[in-house]
């Protein structure tokens, strides 16, 4: 985000704006007056000033809602293809909401089509020379774009178009997510203290067969009404916790706010045998739970009581190991699908920090980053690059990273003798792994990247979603 004064005409985002609200606000007039980055939490706006949207900082970015606000969802795989990166994508996700009654509430089914953006090259041009929205119709752009270093590959229509079915959920869904091997599979944690694990295939077909309405501002929609394949009500307290476990299909954990965390065994005809008994060792809510991505009976919990500790699934009465990470609340982790020895734990004071399991005690984080001022509301790893994650906080900001990285003061200097030529300044204050920051969202709760489209995260607040791809995403070296 730049700076400005306010007498450059801005084109605003409608307030009665559609439900899929498409691209972004942004400038339509030259840069005339020396621009610099704002800095969230730092920097104060003052009169006659306002924030300025770049748009070359992305390579796509999206804005849509779905009715009452979606403070958790999960993208579902695909068959689409495995690893795809040209525009324009379509995607699928649930989602649950927070309705005003708990009648009300339901979990999405969404498909989201036609997700359009650009290509661009590594040629540093004047930010207000381009344009987000001007994408190609599938046809070889001109010498002159070129020229730009931008090459667009979208379809002819900019807009995306976002279908959706909807079933019935009895509370708000504090939590949901998809089973990664078999996406339809979703389990949902409500605010009445339920587990429910749900069936969404036939709406998934529908969706994929186009035999669904588009999601638009007029008229009520219908809620389909079916039974859960199976509802645990053994939590003593609602929760946030749940995860899937990705190496045995099925297997699920579940965490509450009175400290229990529960193991769910998959049996024949679609249903789960939970143990009654919870696993012990937090003494405060747990917040959240991750399996290990390679082994089948390790889990990483975190909680309120300022640890993060690693269970063998297979033993209730104590973790395998317990570590004092924060000394505020552990909000959320998130342990690396690319490289299985690292994890990231993410803290109420706005910090995060990174853990090596090979060496997994008190003090032994190997990175600590406290850019944040307010806590952090999720935290996840890229799955196709080992040392990139984004980190949501409720400082309204998502913060990319790259632990990769490290500070070179002839590099920074080439650049910022560049930035000088288009009358732009740059803070050298900020950490040389922080990547990106996204703007424009109020009360941001999650982000997830796209485990089959490289770079691209969706985004989930109070004020709705945003899909996403940074431009300066696109060249990171994709996993093995």
């Amino acid at each position: 985000m730049a700076r400005n004064p306010k007498k450059k005409r801005v084109k605003k985002k409608k307030e009665n704006a559609p439900v899929l609200d498409g691209e972004q606000s942004m400038v339509t007039d030259q840069q005339q007056q020396p621009a610099r980055v704002w800095r969230p939490g730092v920097d104060n706006l003052e009169d006659g000033e306002e924030l300025q949207f770049d748009p070359t900082a992305y390579d796509c970015l999206h804005a849509f809602h779905l009715g009452w606000p979606c403070l958790s969802f999960d993208i579902a795989r695909d068959a689409l293809g495995v690893l795809r990166n040209d525009f324009p994508h379509t995607m699928f996700c649930v989602a649950g909401t927070q309705a005003d009654a708990a009648q009300n509430n339901s979990i999405i089914v969404a498909k989201l089509s036609n997700v359009t953006g650009v290509r661009r090259g590594l040629k540093l041009s004047n930010p207000m020379d381009a344009d987000v929205e001007e994408e190609s119709d599938g046809e070889e752009s001109s010498s002159d774009e070129e020229d730009e270093g931008r090459v667009a590959k979208s379809a002819s229509s900019k807009t995306p178009v976002l279908e959706a079915k909807m079933i019935a959920h009895q509370g708000g869904v504090n939590r949901i997510r998809c089973m990664p091997q078999q996406p339809h599979i979703v389990a949902t944690w409500a605010d009445t203290g339920y587990v429910q694990v749900w069936d969404t295939l036939v709406h998934v077909r529908a969706l994929s067969a186009d035999q669904s309405s588009e999601v638009s501002t007029g008229g009520p929609h219908s809620i389909v009404r079916q039974a859960p394949l199976h509802v645990f009500t053994g939590h003593k307290d609602e929760g946030f916790a749940v995860d899937w476990s990705p190496v045995n299909p099925g297997r699920l954990v579940t965490g509450d706010c009175r400290s229990g965390i529960h193991l769910w065994e998959p049996t024949t005809g679609g249903k789960w045998n939970v143990d009654r008994a919870p696993f012990k060792g937090h003494t405060a809510s747990v917040e959240d739970l991750q399996w290990s991505p390679t082994e089948a009976d390790v889990f990483a919990s975190c909680s309120v009581d300022g640890t993060v500790r690693i269970w063998d699934a297979r033993t209730r009465s104590q973790p395998a190991i317990s570590v004092k990470a924060h000394d505020n609340d552990v909000n959320v982790i998130s342990w690396n699908r690319v490289a299985s020895c690292m994890v990231a734990s993410g803290c109420d004071d706005g910090s995060f920090r990174i853990w090596d399991l090979r060496s997994f005690k008190e003090d032994s984080f190997i990175a600590h980053f406290k850019y944040h001022t307010q806590p952090i509301t999720s935290i996840e790893w890229s799955p196709h690059e080992a040392s990139t994650l984004a980190v949501t906080c409720a400082d309204n900001q998502l913060s990319i990273w790259d632990l990769s990285l490290e500070r070179d003061e002839e590099e920074e200097a080439e650049y910022q003798a560049k930035l000088k030529q288009q009358q732009a300044e740059a803070p050298n204050d900020l950490p040389p792994q922080l990547l990106f920051v996204h703007l424009g969202q109020k009360d941001i709760k999650e982000a997830h990247w796209h485990p089959q489209i490289q770079g691209l995260l969706v985004s989930t607040a109070g004020d709705g979603f945003n899909v996403l791809r940074p431009s300066n995403m696109e060249n990171l070296p994709a996993a093995a």
